[in-house]
């Protein structure tokens, strides 16, 4: 990450230790503290009281609260400051794994949410992801790739949204729960199919991303179809992809595809994010017990070997898909809940996993066709 512009404004004698301090706060997502993580941007003084600014590369709205508490009280052991004033800002940067590719206007970074095979609740978790990034501060959009079997407009609750051209060469988004999105389901009528092959749909694909009048964005989450194919290297070779973010469960047929996906990524040079591993279990709502319909800790083991972060792990919950299918997802229908926050978590995770690959070479690993 690129260091904060700063401002600080304080004595040598105090500057010290205040920054001691600060940095002594080691940030959870980040690993490191706040001054060696560039996010302290202004220190001042008036009386007794600091004035404090944060600036974070990645989204953390709902934590804002619980970090000035506890920062208020590292800081109050300092007899020169009695109450602490701060500022929290959030401002990620424009950034590609692949610097050749020229960025898509209005959108900083690129998110691809992608699974080996279908039916593993990828579009689930890429929905709920754009409105959990949302939730915690950042201006989102999302992009339904599966030209064939989009479900994005569905699961928005904007089935019956049309696209207009205002200029005779982009077209509009739709907006939905504070997020802009795009999907070709918004020009198919009723239950018209795309009867397209490959070529046709990758070029699809690229029209809707390029010719779309995305507002002002801080991440483009793109729900990618299931597989390996056209699409997914359309999009690796001619989008500016920021970083991806595998979805499989703990199943061994769902973990086989979901390497793939991880190894296509490698090989084009695109960071892995990490890995959410969905209908990780089951709790049962008479008794509290927790069952593993689909196997145990295999989301886990594909972190280890990749040596990618497990970003979260979530249930096998009817509420979960009935939310879905009425277009209220979990995030934004049922927030105070332990679904919602485990998705807020996720995105928090995977934006700070974005400002930490700007400052680190991606590493890739050969890996051997029996893996």
């Amino acid at each position: 990450m690129s260091s904060t512009q700063t401002d600080y404004r304080l004595s040598d004698d105090l500057l010290g230790p205040v920054l001691a301090i600060l940095d002594a706060y080691i940030d959870p997502y980040l690993a490191k503290g706040l001054v060696s993580a560039g996010c302290v941007n202004k220190l001042a003084i008036e009386g007794k009281r600091l004035q404090l600014g944060l600036v974070y590369p990645y989204p953390c709205m709902t934590q804002y609260r619980d970090t000035v508490m506890a920062l208020t009280n590292k800081l109050a052991v300092l007899d020169a400051i009695d109450e602490v004033e701060c500022e929290i800002d959030f401002q990620p940067k424009v950034y590609s794994a692949i610097a050749s590719i020229a960025p898509i206007a209005n959108v900083k970074q690129v998110i691809a949410v992608a699974s080996g095979k279908g039916g593993v609740g990828k579009s689930t978790t890429a929905v709920n992801l754009a409105l959990a990034l949302a939730a915690e501060g950042a201006q989102v959009g999302i992009l339904d790739a599966d030209i064939y079997g989009p479900s994005v407009p569905l699961m928005l609750g904007i089935p019956n949204f049309r696209p207009v051209s205002p200029d005779g060469k982009h077209m509009t988004a739709a907006s939905a729960y504070g997020i802009a999105a795009q999907s070709i389901g918004f020009m198919l009528s009723g239950d018209e199919a795309a009867v397209w092959r490959g070529p046709m749909a990758a070029g699809a694909l690229a029209q809707l991303l390029n010719e779309t009048q995305w507002p002002e964005l801080d991440y483009l989450v793109v729900d990618m179809p299931p597989g390996t194919g056209d699409i997914q290297l359309t999009l690796s070779q001619k989008v500016p992809v920021s970083g991806a973010v595998i979805v499989t469960t703990p199943q061994d047929i769902a973990l086989a595809d979901a390497k793939k996906g991880i190894t296509m990524f490698q090989k084009v040079n695109i960071p892995v994010l990490g890995i959410v591993e969905n209908m990780s279990f089951h709790l049962c709502p008479e008794c509290g017990h927790k069952e593993h319909p689909f196997g145990t800790h295999g989301g886990s083991k594909m972190a280890e070997r990749y040596q990618v972060p497990l970003l979260g792990a979530l249930p096998l919950h009817i509420n979960i898909r009935e939310a879905m299918d009425v277009g209220a997802p979990t995030v934004v229908a049922e927030p105070d809940s332990e679904v919602a926050a485990l998705y807020r978590e996720i995105a928090r995770k995977v934006g700070a996993e974005l400002a930490l690959k700007q400052s680190q070479k991606t590493v890739s690993i050969s890996v051997s066709d029996d893996e």
